[in-house]
């Protein structure tokens, strides 16, 4: 008899991605993506294979949370010529990934968990695994195990779409996207999908120093107080919000940005723009690594207008920012999901986002949703919040309750029960009058048990 429900002793997950969880394979959101969803899997009990361009120097295979969570580093024999991160070499590896990973893994997991009656869902993301996606299944119906199997493939982001033979895609995979902002750029290409969503730690979710937030207030004085984190880049709107502090500046006010940008050269054209529009601008290097030491040299550098942060910002680093400012600036004009958004809430803090349609961003609820890229709505919803402080209030506590529901054990869940209802329309799960009908065959011998039976399955 087929199973019911999709539970830890019948189902094996397998995930392809390009990044992971080493610093080599780690260069954006994906490779923290992919990282919770095995970990928090695995954690649930499920047995769960993460495939991925592994540090060419560490194990190729490594297996972690008691056992549930197995690392395969693969490609690790092209990545020790190519020793730059994850995409040094990318074409090699993503040629080399598509060609060995779905024979090894019918071979090795799927032909074996389907001898043992075990379910196995396959989870890629991005377009590098698109291919080896597309020829796992048609491997797959080539041994006559394709049934046995779900296979979806994730859009996080647009890069590559170029590569992809979306015909091929649709007809070997489920696809999905990581948000209703991807979903409706996928349905303009002639792609439906089903969403499903990131998710942040749950540890993000613990209280920040209000003492230390209180002092950054005190002593960086802004008014407002704005924090923005991002690539340097035009699509995250970054000209907006300068300009949006500028008028601020103009009507009197005395505001305060942080901006903590990338390696980009576009950071250069912000500044510039900064200062051409009156703003003092101040680059702020740290002495030591330290969370305090970080903290310290951006809290004594509250004379300019602008403040560039030159190094690398930790998670609580950030939080005591996003906490303490008045407004985090991630209103991008391209965002696919929009993880600082959520990340602001789970601190305590208001967050302005842009017209993206982030799934979790509710306007005067939980955040502020920006709906043009004129630099007088930021300015006019910063001069509201400082009238109405009642309001703000209001955003931070909501947008914690929000981030509570975008934890990842939360977003698994909702992963399993899709995943679950997919496998029971292709026929891999059970449906619940199977199940009464399998069990009224089993008694009837005894007349008296038939009617439990219908209950149970009403």
């Amino acid at each position: 008899m087929k199973p019911e429900h999709m539970l830890p002793e019948n189902t094996i997950f397998v995930l392809l991605s390009f990044e992971g969880p080493d610093p080599y394979s780690l260069a954006g959101g994906l490779g923290v993506r992919i990282t919770h969803v095995a970990q928090t899997l695995a954690r649930k009990g499920f047995h769960t294979h993460l495939f991925f361009i592994g540090d060419p120097s560490a194990k190729g295979e490594e297996f972690l949370e008691d056992g549930k969570l197995i690392l395969h580093r693969w490609c690790q024999w092209i990545s020790k010529f190519h020793l730059s991160g994850v995409y040094d070499g990318e074409y090699a590896k993503q040629e080399d990934f598509s060609r060995s990973i779905p024979p090894w893994v019918i071979e090795r997991i799927i032909r074996p968990a389907v001898a043992d009656g075990k379910l196995v869902p396959v989870l890629a993301e991005e377009w590098h695994t698109a291919e080896a996606a597309c020829r796992l299944s048609e491997q797959l119906k080539a041994a006559g195990l394709r049934d046995e199997v779900g296979i979806f493939w994730n859009a996080n982001n647009t890069f590559g779409f170029e590569h992809i033979d979306w015909l091929r895609l649709q007809r070997e995979t489920t696809v999905t996207a990581v948000s209703r902002y991807m979903k409706h750029i996928m349905r303009d290409l002639g792609v439906p999908t089903l969403v499903i969503p990131n998710g942040i730690p749950e540890d993000l979710l613990r209280p920040v120093n209000e003492q230390l937030c209180s002092e950054v207030r005190d002593r960086m004085a802004g008014d407002p107080l704005l924090v923005k984190v991002a690539r340097w880049d035009p699509g995250k709107a970054w000209m907006q919000s300068i300009e949006g502090t500028a008028l601020l500046k103009e009507n009197g006010r005395r505001p305060v940005f942080i901006a903590r940008g990338g390696m980009e050269g576009y950071g250069g054209e912000v500044l510039a723009h900064a200062a051409k529009l009156g703003l003092t601008v101040q680059d702020v290097n740290a002495d030591g690594d330290s969370v305090e030491a970080r903290l310290e040299a951006i809290m004594s550098a509250s004379d300019a207008d602008v403040l560039n942060v030159k190094f690398h910002c930790q998670h609580e680093l950030l939080r005591t920012l996003y906490h303490a400012s008045d407004a985090v600036l991630a209103n991008s004009a391209h965002e696919p999901f929009g993880l600082v958004g959520l990340e602001v809430m789970a601190s305590g803090g208001v967050v302005f986002t842009g017209g993206t349609g982030e799934d979790y961003a509710q306007h005067f609820f939980n955040s502020i949703v920006l709906d043009t890229n004129d630099a007088e709505e930021i300015a006019g919803y910063l001069d509201y919040l400082a009238a109405h402080p009642g309001v703000g209030d209001r955003l931070r506590r909501a947008g914690q309750m929000t981030a509570r529901q975008y934890t990842w054990p939360f977003v698994m869940d909702g992963l399993i029960e899709r995943l679950e209802s997919r496998a029971r329309v292709r026929g891999a799960l059970a449906k619940p009058y199977e199940v009464v009908l399998e069990h009224a065959h089993d008694s009837r011998r005894d007349p008296s048990q038939l009617d439990a039976v219908a209950l149970a399955g009403q």
